[in-house]
């Protein structure tokens, strides 16, 4: 038996040891929780169950907040398109971005001036919005190249009265989306991205992550519109292409979509492309050494400059050759429109007040569309 002094003292530890565990409780941080597995968390949202999350003091946790993909939009411009880009910023967050607040980074061969940055700034208040300023060595035409010979290139196009012919600058920005702008050190930290233009309109309510789709569903590309290209900009690309992978067959995917780009099993190209003004695409698939490799060997050539190709066919190539079929995706319920072309979805979302277009006004089954060919891919 304790004594009346003994019994006194082991009383006082207990109720001060109650005390010291209380107030530690207390100040356990908001944010740490009872372990519960996200797995469980999962199954609980799935079967609309309460999910008894609390933080170390039983104060439950808001988690209105969404997941997330490390990814940003992307946006190459000059500052002489403030205009233009100010209608594509304004559709975008209207659209999506106001409500999930993904970062911005914008591109450019100059400086950005402080009325660019303060107007972009200004349309997207809750997102980090950065601005970068593009090397020299991955914008201008490289020194190697024979002028002589990309001058008579630019002459022969005019002459058959291509658009951008005469255009060295249009060249510098095939060549850079084609296969610098993932290296920028502002798109380092970024997986995904999301491109975006001047000029271009968003017609639907975008009310669920692409970011997250592409993540969860491992795609590599997505893309609205697909159409062929204009032959005489790339008369030697496909050459290359069968020279490249004919040197590098262990970059060619089992289960490709080589079947969307040729209709002889890649004898021929069919000059079916992604139109790379609207992509979402997972950006360490171009930093991949299949994709490293193929755009050096493209580099190599010049026919950037030479001819005059461009970043949709050299994407679009990579990713039906290098991917899976299944890791390309077209974003049916994303109405877009990139003068003179737009996609829109079918009646059935229009009808749910979700987007203002006419899919009567769809490229998607006009004669030049390789839409048809991308999805006889799946049957």
């Amino acid at each position: 038996m304790l004594g009346p002094i003994r019994r006194y003292f082991f009383v006082l530890a207990v109720v001060l040891l109650t005390l010291y565990a209380l107030s530690s409780v207390g100040s356990v941080p908001h944010g740490r929780l009872y372990p519960i597995s996200r797995l469980d968390l999962e199954a609980k949202r799935l079967q609309n169950l309460p999910i008894p999350l609390t933080n170390a003091s039983g104060v439950p946790i808001d988690l209105t907040l969404p997941r997330r993909a490390n990814a940003t939009f992307v946006t190459l411009c000059r500052n002489s398109d403030l205009k233009g880009i100010t209608q594509s910023v304004e559709h975008v967050q209207q659209r999506f971005n106001n409500r999930f607040k993904y970062p911005w980074v914008f591109l450019n061969e100059e400086e950005f001036t402080e009325e660019f940055k303060q107007t972009i700034r200004g349309l997207i208040p809750n997102s980090e919005v950065k601005f970068g300023l593009i090397p020299r060595e991955h914008w201008y035409q490289p020194d190697w190249i024979d002028e002589q010979r990309a001058t008579n290139g630019r002459k022969k196009m005019v002459d058959q009265g291509i658009i951008y012919a005469e255009s060295v600058p249009y060249r510098n920005m095939c060549r850079f989306n084609s296969g610098f702008f993932y290296r920028h050190e502002l798109m380092l930290p970024y997986k995904y991205y999301w491109r975006v233009e001047p000029d271009v309109e968003y017609f639907c309510d975008i009310d669920y992550d692409p970011f997250l789709y592409m993540q969860d569903h491992e795609k590599i590309y997505g893309f609205t519109i697909s159409f062929t290209e204009w032959e005489p900009t790339i008369p030697s690309l496909w050459g290359e292409v069968k020279k490249f992978i004919s040197q590098h067959p262990e970059y060619v995917a089992d289960n490709n979509a080589m079947d969307y780009l040729s209709n002889d099993e890649g004898e021929t190209y069919n000059l079916c492309h992604f139109w790379s003004n609207f992509e979402i695409a997972d950006a360490d698939f171009w930093r991949s050494p299949a994709y490293t490799a193929f755009f050096e060997h493209l580099e190599a050539q010049g026919g950037f400059y030479y001819e005059r190709w461009g970043d949709a066919p050299v994407h679009s190539i990579a990713a039906a050759l290098f991917a899976q079929k299944n890791q390309l995706h077209f974003f049916r319920d994303i109405g877009y429109n990139h003068p003179p072309f737009q996609h829109c979805p079918p009646k059935g979302r229009n009808s749910a007040g979700k987007c203002d277009c006419s899919p009567g006004e769809n490229i998607d089954y006009r004669p030049q569309s390789c839409i048809s060919k991308f999805e006889r891919l799946f049957i």
